[in-house]
């Protein structure tokens, strides 16, 4: 893995470059070739902290995603923490968009569950990391407890693992607030991420959409760069406002002179504070 810091902003081009470790073990939790997950174990005994790392892209193929995060996954190994880099099906993958993005994102989680009976992971410390699109997914893992018992998506409570920490480096959430933002940014339709209506399911936000499930009882760090124009700091400033509201914590972290791709790397000069971030949520800033 390249050590090289890049000079912000950082670009596609940049981003799509990105390489790490190979992962310790490459785990399925499905049968489709989206569905696995990659677990990087630190040296010593553990037990060790999680990060569950969830790539973005725009919810499609075209823009890499789990290999890039490997970047990220050698250094938060390199700190003790253990990382769990899942991919899963997107909009233009067979299963992928809803329902199946989503029960990807529930079955990963239980995939972890049962390897933790294998390997030194200490899920009581453990947050949520999503890039982009990814940072959606991991809001909505910590939503999950909010969501109807008659959705396709309803997990019984309590989920088998909880997730109360996030931390969302420029995350697409709101689905419903943010549609116009999904278009721009991404090419995205709302009924690609959500479904269409129906007479069971008149309102596709209501288990979709981590802006519509709070409170929750989850805390969320908004990581966004300056520069991002993909996911603009208002978009983390919004959020944050609307789950404070809401009862839940959320804080907002600005990265000055940082693009959308700076927010994900590990060679990005704004690196140390998204470090920070996780480590905070991790309850083990402190302690270095």
């Amino acid at each position: 893995m390249s050590t090289t810091l890049h000079a912000a902003p950082m670009t596609l081009a940049d981003y799509l470059a990105l390489s790490g470790p190979a992962p310790d073990a490459t785990l399925h939790y499905g049968a489709a070739p989206s569905q696995y997950a990659e677990l990087f174990l630190p040296a010593g005994k553990g037990p060790f902290p999680v990060a569950v790392l969830v790539h973005g892209g725009c919810w499609t193929k075209e823009f890499g995603g789990i290999t890039q995060l490997r970047n990220m996954a050698g250094a938060l190994t390199a700190r003790g923490i253990a990382v769990w880099n899942v991919e899963y099906r997107r909009v233009d993958e067979a299963g992928g968009g809803y329902p199946g993005t989503y029960q990807d994102m529930n079955a990963a989680l239980d995939l972890l569950a049962r390897t933790a009976r294998e390997h030194p992971l200490d899920l009581d410390r453990l947050v949520a990391v999503g890039h982009s699109a990814g940072g959606q997914l991991v809001q909505w893992l910590a939503a999950r407890p909010r969501i109807p018992a008659t959705s396709p998506l309803y997990q019984a409570h309590p989920v088998p693992v909880p997730v109360r920490q996030v931390v969302s480096l420029g995350g697409l959430a709101d689905l419903r607030r943010e549609t116009a933002l999904l278009k721009t940014s991404c090419g995205r339709d709302v009924a690609e991420l959500a479904g269409t209506p129906s007479a069971a399911r008149p309102d596709v936000f209501s288990d979709t959409n981590a802006g519509d499930l709070m409170p929750n009882g989850s805390r969320t760090i908004l990581v966004t760069g300056a520069l991002d124009t993909i996911s603009p700091p208002r978009v983390a400033h919004d959020f944050a406002a609307r789950a404070r509201a809401a009862g839940d914590a959320a804080d907002v972290v600005i990265l000055p002179g940082a693009s959308h791709y700076d927010e994900v790397a590990a060679t990005s000069g704004a690196w140390p504070r998204v470090l920070r971030a996780i480590e905070t949520a991790l309850g083990i800033a402190d302690d270095r």
